[in-house]
């Protein structure tokens, strides 16, 4: 079989229609083209921002049959995987970590990175292709390592086969557990939360706002750059140095992927045009992901409301079954959202720091592991999950 490998510098070089089947049949909404463009476009993830696009595509003629989307990262923000202890002692042994290569979709701690390979092709061979590929980049261009984050569970086992290390993080992952209403889903908790979260709730009514969720064609077009005033100034009350996506990228998803976008909206009069405070998700299929939030005024609860319960509210009217709201667990596991592992993988090609790596690896996943079954054992539910492992 003739195989030709391309290296593109940016994702605009491969056509829309041929990477998008590639994407589509996909859970994951992160990995189609007019995400990944977008990113891209909107100088959010460039050679000046830390993110040198690196794709690799493989081609038969002049079909593409496999691509991973890929990054030369210069440092590790906007990952969301903590490798920075990794980067001391690199430093320590008189290695470079900086630059590496990355495979994940920038700045989205999402699961469900993998290599795209089109069906009824050779997989195993295409992906022994492309580790081959990703192997000789990484040591003609003097990289310190390959590293996938936020894989998905169902690839994984595909790289760990090529000697890539699987390092246990974990997120928090609500699942529709049957609901067929809001109320079935306060019902699975005790007694005390429940009533927390109708006070919670009430305390958003009482301020006078409606939440209003509004999908694809549902979004006024001024909403989009009014998320981005919102985005912005989270980042700037709370998470500095974390500002990571422009005002172009806002606006460019009002005409490439508002049909992925859910925004739910909170207005302080019933027909308003103007929120007073709103969060961002993206869905596909059965799925709902939070991404990003913020209010001009500080409502109490207004962030509970806006980000866990009216999604939440709204995933079980539209049948949906998983969300996953996002970084952080501070709020999220007092709301029925399960700390769940997810798996970034891992190749150094310096002996000496892949040897440390993989020394103590399995210590560092069991005290994970450890730390996700504490979590759960201490949910506010009429039931613990207990355990949640992933093997």
């Amino acid at each position: 079989m003739q195989y030709q490998i391309q290296w593109v510098s940016q994702l605009s070089e491969v056509p829309q229609e041929a990477w998008d089947a590639l994407a589509l049949p996909l859970q994951t909404p992160f990995l189609e083209w007019h995400w990944l463009n977008t990113i891209e476009t909107s100088k959010s993830a460039t050679a000046l921002t830390g993110w040198l696009p690196q794709h690799l595509t493989v081609w038969r003629d002049r079909t593409l049959i496999a691509a991973a989307p890929l990054y030369i990262k210069s440092h590790s923000y906007g990952e969301f995987v903590f490798d920075h202890q990794w980067a001391d002692v690199a430093h320590r042994l008189g290695i470079r970590y900086y630059p590496k290569l990355l495979g994940m979709t920038p700045f989205t701690p999402a699961e469900g990175y993998r290599f795209l390979i089109a069906p009824r092709e050779d997989e195993p061979a295409l992906t022994a292709l492309m580790v081959n590929a990703i192997d000789r980049l990484c040591l003609r261009q003097k990289l310190s390592g390959c590293h996938f984050l936020f894989v998905d569970p169902t690839w994984r086992s595909q790289l760990q086969a090529h000697g890539f290390q699987p390092w246990l993080h974990h997120s928090y992952i609500w699942q529709n557990n049957g609901f067929s209403s809001f109320a079935d889903y306060l019902d699975a908790f005790n007694a005390n939360q429940r009533r927390n979260i109708k006070r919670e709730r009430q305390a958003v009514a009482k301020a006078g706002l409606t939440m209003r969720p509004l999908n694809g064609d549902q979004i006024p077009e001024a909403l989009f750059p009014l998320m981005y005033r919102f985005y912005s100034d989270t980042c700037d009350k709370f998470r500095w140095g974390s500002k990571y996506l422009t005002k172009s990228f806002f606006e460019q998803l009002a005409t490439s992927y508002r049909h992925r976008v859910l925004f739910v909206a909170g207005y302080s009069e019933p027909n308003g045009s103007h929120p007073t405070g709103m969060s961002f998700c993206i869905t596909k299929g059965d799925r709902l992901y939070g991404r990003y939030w913020g209010s001009f005024q500080d409502i109490d609860c207004l962030h509970f409301d806006a980000c866990y319960y009216t999604p939440i509210e709204w995933a079980i009217a539209q049948g949906l079954s998983y969300f996953d709201p996002g970084a952080g667990g501070q709020h999220k596991k007092r709301r029925g959202f399960t700390a769940t592992p997810n798996y970034s993988l891992h190749r150094f090609y310096s002996p000496r720091l892949s040897q440390i790596f993989d020394h103590y690896l399995d210590e560092i996943n069991t005290m994970e592991q450890e730390e996700i079954d504490r979590i759960n054992q201490d949910l506010p539910l009429k039931s613990c999950p207990g355990s949640v492992s992933r093997t």
